[in-house]
């Protein structure tokens, strides 16, 4: 209700304004009660997600407000993504939001203030309750991304719930290149290297974040590679490229579209990758959820979780609980008695 009587003064500020207006207001807020693990709980990669609704990556970029997050509702939160050193990001404006459409154009280009300043934050909340993931990304101008990686792993590692690789960025040129089938088998080999060298005893499971821009053969490279090199969870999907039919005057501004235009496309991407895996790799369904309906939809098409950030500059910060308790009259509805019975049933 607040967020309702809020939203018009928002949408008068500039598209990052608000959103560090965001960022200052959880901040602010008294702790909160975790989510209780119950009917929704569901396990992934060995971890127990007390439901599967949870925050994707770009909200909180530098891990300031994950417990905050988690406050709300969500049963997971991934922070980042967050690189070596600290960037600046693309020139400004770069965020916009296409009102008439729900969705958001985004060209923020890893802006971070780096993995020292993360890590301080992330240190002060060791041992506290909760799914905490974090999504790591390279530097625009590193020589050496696979190097890059490699050292966020090793930094980030002891103290992160999962670690999420993120390559699938539109934003920072050449990076989707990673996702091709030599480059992706070499980057992975030495972010799981590098796990094993920060944590010999076994650190967090490895997810990877995939773009709905791919063709079929490159879906099948990517599935392969994930199952070989044993990773935790794919990522589906990221930001598009692609411009369906848009009404906003933000249309033409190039960089990843995410929100409502998205949600077809990445629907049918989880699909592809339910089927090149059959399946044996757990799949975190991201892209234009916005309603309990959109979640439990991903959830039967096969995501054993899902994730959401762009319906929130829409419906506001209850809109995660709200999916929760939406997803759980869903499944009694349709006869389910955990989560785990709904995956990939449609």
């Amino acid at each position: 209700m607040l967020f309702n009587l809020l939203r018009p003064a928002l949408f008068m500020l500039d598209s990052e304004k608000g959103h560090r207006i965001g960022i200052n207001a959880l901040g602010m807020m008294p702790p909160r009660k975790l989510p209780d693990s119950g009917a929704l709980q569901v396990e992934v990669a060995g971890i127990a997600f007390p439901n599967p609704v949870g925050l994707a990556a770009g909200f909180d970029k530098d891990a300031e407000v994950p417990d905050a997050v988690l406050g709300l509702g969500f049963g997971f939160a991934e922070v980042g993504s967050i690189t070596p050193l600290p960037q600046a990001g693309n020139p400004k404006p770069r965020l916009f939001r296409l009102v008439e459409d729900r969705g958001v154009i985004n060209r923020m280009g890893f802006n971070n203030g780096g993995a020292d300043a993360a890590l301080k934050r992330l240190e002060c909340r060791r041992g506290r309750p909760g799914v905490v993931g974090i999504n790591i990304g390279a530097n625009k101008d590193s020589a050496d991304r696979i190097t890059d990686y490699a050292l966020m792993t090793r930094l980030m590692a002891p103290h992160a719930s999962y670690l999420a690789v993120n390559i699938s960025s539109p934003n920072t040129p050449g990076l989707r290149a990673l996702q091709d089938e030599g480059a992706l088998a070499e980057l992975l080999e030495a972010v799981i290297d590098a796990r094993a060298d920060a944590m010999p005893q076994g650190g967090p499971p490895i997810f990877l974040k995939v773009a709905p821009d791919l063709e079929p053969g490159d879906i099948e490279a990517i599935a392969r590679i994930a199952m070989d090199k044993r990773l935790g969870a794919l990522i589906v999907s990221n930001t598009t490229v692609s411009r369906p039919p848009l009404r906003s005057h933000h249309a033409a501004e190039s960089g990843g579209l995410s929100g409502a235009p998205l949600r077809a496309l990445a629907l049918e991407r989880l699909r592809d990758f339910r089927n090149a895996t059959a399946g044996e790799l757990p799949l975190i369904g991201v892209g234009g959820i916005a309603s309990a309906e959109h979640a439990w939809e991903r959830i039967r098409a096969g995501a054993s979780l899902v994730q959401l950030y762009s319906a929130l500059v829409y419906e506001g910060p209850g809109l995660g609980a709200r999916i929760v308790r939406g997803i759980e009259r869903l499944m009694k509805r349709d006869g389910f008695t955990t989560i785990a019975e709904a995956i990939g049933s449609e």
